[in-house]
């Protein structure tokens, strides 16, 4: 293209997880950023040159999801575990802990104003905390699969989730309602985002596309359909002009809202991209994947005048509304970018990695495959070597998904197993059944159905048994008090 947009550009990269990355978040005041992984840990690296990152221990399982307070105060993170901890993002590494769910916990999120939290589960259900004392306030319990992701509104007004039932979900926050649903989605809706106006939502699924919706009308915008396998995660740009995603097919896409079309396709990770997020200002973003790896990259992009792109890309000059519109075709190539090896270092010696928890925690034993990062205590390299685009696709085996959550490395030193883990294919379930009557199907729904009805039925029982033994136990109470009023001298 002729034109003075500049491409991304990969500025750090951070290795020190053993295992597969899961989530990315930026601090608010952008000098951290946050990831978790399947190997149990939450990392907190530092942008400060010679500062060192921090590994925080204390879940038991993979950890699934991260996420800043607004502040940057607090770093919240869930696991398989069924716990959510909230950490003090420092290298004292204080942390409290509580059990939200009764299943694998997905996602986590804070309000606007950092007083609530909202985490996703396995057991089906969306439920909102405080922040402070993690005060169980709500559930929301409308979804008939795995919530794989669950997000507060800008204004934290309404929440958006997304599920393997393929559906994704836009909740009051008020009425604790389901006021809209979204079917188009044709896999397990992995991972959801809002527009930063709070007038769309966007969803990554295992159909290998991504969907973007106008809450106003409840259309579906745009279609994307430019991965070649499942979406692990997106996230929209500040401006809104952009959207992210990252998937097994080892490539992250950014698309170009306001055109309707992919602007750029980027190779960096060996392997599948199984994160990906935007500071809070849009100057960066970050990436991991399956090789264990956090790249932080340089937008760019965002930094041209959008009259120029719309010039370059021949597009008529009559105004466009800032606002998303679905467009046809794009109409050039989209730019490919690979990460060489000119990543600009921002440290002159690696500063290495805190250890932050031994003492308070019992450490998951980390596998054979996974010692070498122990006393090397690497979290920079100063150049990364990228192989080529086809050798990325064709050439790296393909490596274990987000949805699948195969075993970490904790998990096979608990059971004993030691030696490099085999990196070849696992053998996978298809997703959707073959080859089964359409009367089965219903059937097997409508049992889903009454099952979960006669859940919710226990539960209310459950509650009302609690109420009475409460009751219960105050009117003896009171019998006692009496018999020691009238009781004669």
């Amino acid at each position: 293209m002729t034109t003075n947009l500049e491409d991304p550009t990969l500025e750090r990269n951070f290795k020190g997880h053993r295992d597969t990355i899961t989530s990315l978040d930026f601090n608010p005041n952008m000098k951290q950023l946050a990831s978790g992984s399947m190997d149990s840990c939450l990392m907190i690296w530092n942008f400060k040159p010679q500062t060192r990152a921090y590994r925080f221990v204390g879940h038991k399982d993979a950890v699934t999801d991260v996420r800043f307070s607004p502040s940057g105060h607090l770093v919240a993170s869930c696991s398989r575990d069924k716990t959510v901890r909230l950490w003090i993002p420092s290298v004292k590494g204080e942390s409290t802990v509580f059990k939200a769910h009764t299943a694998t916990v997905r996602s986590v999120d804070f309000s606007c104003d950092g007083q609530f939290m909202a985490t996703a589960s396995d057991d089906k259900t969306i439920k909102v905390w405080s922040t402070h004392r993690q005060k169980f306030q709500f559930s929301l319990n409308e979804h008939m699969n795995w919530v794989r992701s669950a997000r507060f509104s800008p204004d934290s007004r309404l929440l958006v989730s997304g599920s393997d039932d393929k559906t994704v979900k836009v909740w009051d926050r008020n009425s604790k309602e389901c006021v809209h649903t979204f079917f188009e989605a044709a896999g397990h809706v992995n991972k959801v985002a809002w527009h930063p106006s709070g007038t769309c939502l966007a969803a990554g699924s295992t159909d290998n596309t991504v969907k973007v919706w106008d809450i106003r009308v409840n259309k579906l915008l745009q279609h994307y359909t430019a991965h070649n396998a499942p979406v692990n995660d997106v996230a929209f740009h500040y401006s809104g002009n952009f959207l992210i995603s990252a998937s097994d097919d080892n490539t992250i896409k950014v698309f170009d809202l306001l055109e309707g079309r992919l602007f750029y396709t980027l190779h960096g990770h060996q392997g599948s991209v199984t994160a990906t997020d935007f500071s809070r200002n849009g100057e960066y973003f970050a990436t991991g994947g399956a090789d264990e790896k956090c790249l932080v990259w340089k937008t760019n992009f965002d930094k041209t005048d959008y009259s120029a792109v719309l010039k370059a890309h021949k597009v008529s000059s009559e105004p466009r509304s800032a606002r998303l519109s679905t467009c046809p075709e794009p109409r050039s190539s989209p730019v490919k970018v690979n990460a060489h090896s000119q990543v600009r270092s921002m440290t002159d010696d690696n500063p290495g990695v805190v250890e932050v928890g031994p003492s308070l925690f019992s450490r998951p034993k980390p596998s054979a495959s996974s010692q070498r990062f122990a006393g090397a205590g690497d979290y920079c390299e100063s150049s990364p070597r990228v192989q080529s685009a086809s050798r990325l696709v064709n050439g790296v085996p393909n490596q274990p998904s987000l949805s699948d959550l195969e075993l970490t490395s904790a998990d096979r030193a608990r059971r004993g197993e030691t030696g490099t883990p085999d990196l070849s294919p696992p053998l996978k379930q298809p997703t959707e059944p073959q080859n089964i009557p359409y009367q089965l199907t219903a059937t097997l729904e409508h049992i889903v159905g009454q099952l979960d009805i006669i859940t919710q039925t226990v539960s209310i029982l459950e509650q009302r048994l609690t109420m009475t033994e409460d009751k219960l136990r105050e009117c003896l109470d009171n019998q006692q008090s009496i018999r020691l009023q009238v009781k004669p001298a």
